[in-house]
């Protein structure tokens, strides 16, 4: 862990806030700010609490946890207003899910002319504890966003109104995704923390992510 690495990041969530920035609003200078980031010196308590106030974190984030090393597969962490869309959707409980759903939707999209579709996904959390500890299966949801003028017959269409989404880029999920995709998730919420962004949860898919070779990860805020 490092005190230093944790502050940069925190800058890094914060638009990318410069140090001279951070000084100025706990009244330091930047001197005092780029000593604290290169570990050769800490903050005494009123300023590491006014970093918390600033950060809206904790001590613990700022001096114990290892907040930095989430950020080196990650770009693009941003907010953005994500327009209106209809979708087909298809969940599965399986030992597999992700690749079962995933190819129905592809195969819904194929049936209907469209050879490249848009396809969204998030986990499916209907299980019960013996599907998940006996049986090692879980649950996820494909999405296939319908075109503008495109409405399959036999299918259930569903509409997302726009709706604002903290959002974050991975390049390579794959490489390392049970490590990657979740610390996504993580770095979001660490970044609807510091800018006072709630996590919405009715109304709206609430979180999502982008199928292909990179990702991009989205969650509902407000």
């Amino acid at each position: 862990m490092s005190f230093g690495k944790n502050l940069q990041y925190f800058r890094q969530l914060s638009g990318g806030m410069t140090q001279e920035g951070l000084a100025e609003k706990i009244s330091v200078s930047r001197q005092t700010v780029s000593k604290w980031e290169m570990d050769a010196a800490n903050p005494e308590m009123d300023k590491a609490l006014e970093l918390c106030r600033v950060f809206n974190c904790s001590l613990d984030n700022l001096f114990r946890d290892d907040m930095g090393r989430r950020s080196s597969a990650y770009t693009d962490l941003r907010t953005e207003f994500v327009p209106g869309f209809r979708y087909v959707a298809y969940s599965v409980i399986s030992t597999d899910p992700e690749g079962d759903a995933l190819e129905k939707v592809s195969r819904y999209a194929r049936e209907n002319g469209v050879e490249n579709p848009r396809i969204i996904g998030w986990d499916f959390p209907n299980l019960s504890i013996e599907q998940i500890n006996v049986f090692k299966m879980h649950g996820y949801t494909a999405a296939w966003i319908l075109p503008e003028n495109l409405s399959p017959g036999g299918l259930e269409i569903r509409e997302q109104a726009a709706h604002r989404y903290a959002a974050i880029h991975i390049d390579k999920p794959f490489d390392n995704p049970f490590v990657t995709i979740p610390g996504a998730y993580q770095t979001l919420g660490d970044y609807m923390r510091t800018n006072g962004l709630i996590h919405v949860k009715k109304d709206v898919i609430p979180c999502f992510e982008t199928a292909g070779d990179s990702m991009d990860v989205y969650l509902a805020c407000r």
